[in-house]
């Protein structure tokens, strides 16, 4: 009975020994602060993972691009640097048109008509990022994109030579639109910009003005509802194909519980982002009548852009999405 005894608790620590030599610890790079609801939202996936793996994936989250910079981020789960990591997908563009679908001006304003668009483009954008090494896991969208100014804004006239901060093709193509200044600036080197005047406006959601406290150097939002722009989750392909069936499957599991409360967090805030801007001293208000007619010529003409340069592909999703409203 001794010898029994002794060789099932043997056997009971082979087997744990085993478990935790199969044990994976993640770096998840991601480029906004960690009070940020994408970053919460993140470390909410990964607990989610290693409980669902009891333990064998241990994803550490490393926010406001302590471990890559945001501009870095996607790159470096691409080549296995880190195998999975958070992307603002629209800041590469460049590299594929389908990347910049949720930052087309005035085309998905709300977050219902942000959703319907990702599904209309679901499809297209896994196979992008497929091309690229990348596995698709979930996506969250940011609350409406208003823009920030230090001076009071009445139309697109009045934004001419304004530095403005540009983070994807998009914003720099708005810049160039209305005569402004695009300067290239990561979301954690913003509140030195602004405080540096390096720049002077940007387009962006309520929270990144609240992460930000914008209010130290700024002094007005228009909350126009440009878009919805949204942080995209992936794991390097070799680093997804290594996992068993469980550990593939924790991960699209969390990966879609993720997407759903990521969102309705998204939701929950937004109205108080922008109470939080006023609270500070911001004037916060919708666009005069000339402003909202401007800025929608911008989005007409980025829109017949972006169709252009997205091909069939593109044509197919934006009339997947019409057709869905």
């Amino acid at each position: 009975m001794k010898r029994t005894t002794a060789l099932m608790a043997a056997t009971a620590l082979a087997a744990l020994a085993s478990g935790a030599a199969r044990a994976e610890t993640w770096d998840m790079p991601m480029a906004y602060p960690a009070t940020n609801y994408h970053t919460e939202n993140g470390v909410a996936f990964a607990a989610c993972v290693k409980d669902a793996t009891g333990g064998a994936i241990d994803i550490v989250v490393h926010p406001n691009g302590s471990l890559f910079s945001g501009s870095d981020i996607k790159r470096a789960v691409q080549t296995g640097q880190a195998p999975i990591g958070e992307r603002l997908l629209s800041a590469h563009a460049n590299e594929n048109p389908m990347f910049g679908v949720d930052s087309i001006p005035f085309l998905a304003t709300s977050f219902d008509d942000s959703d319907r668009l990702a599904a209309a483009a679901h499809d297209a954008i896994v196979a992008a990022l497929d091309e690229q090494n990348l596995v698709y896991v979930y996506s969250v969208p940011w609350p409406p994109q208003g823009f920030y100014f230090k001076k009071e804004v009445n139309s697109v006239e009045d934004m001419k030579g304004v530095k403005f901060r540009a983070y994807n093709a998009a914003t720099a193509r708005i810049a160039e639109l209305a005569g402004m200044v695009p300067v290239q600036i990561e979301a954690a080197e913003l509140s030195q910009a602004l405080a540096t005047g390096v720049a002077e406006s940007f387009i962006s959601s309520g929270s990144t003005g609240v992460d930000s406290k914008v209010w130290e150097s700024l002094t007005h939002f228009y909350d126009v509802q440009a878009w919805l722009p949204r942080n995209t989750v992936f794991v390097n392909k070799d680093s997804f194909a290594a996992l068993d069936d469980a550990g593939r499957a924790a991960i699209m599991d969390c990966g879609a519980k993720a997407a759903t409360e990521g969102e309705a967090k998204a939701r929950e805030l937004t109205a108080g982002y922008l109470k939080t801007l006023a609270d500070n001293g911001m004037a916060v208000s919708g666009p005069s009548d000339e402003l909202k007619s401007g800025l929608e010529g911008f989005g007409a003409t980025m829109t017949e852009e972006w169709i252009a340069s997205a091909g069939d592909v593109g044509k197919a999703v934006i009339d997947a999405y019409k057709a869905g409203k």
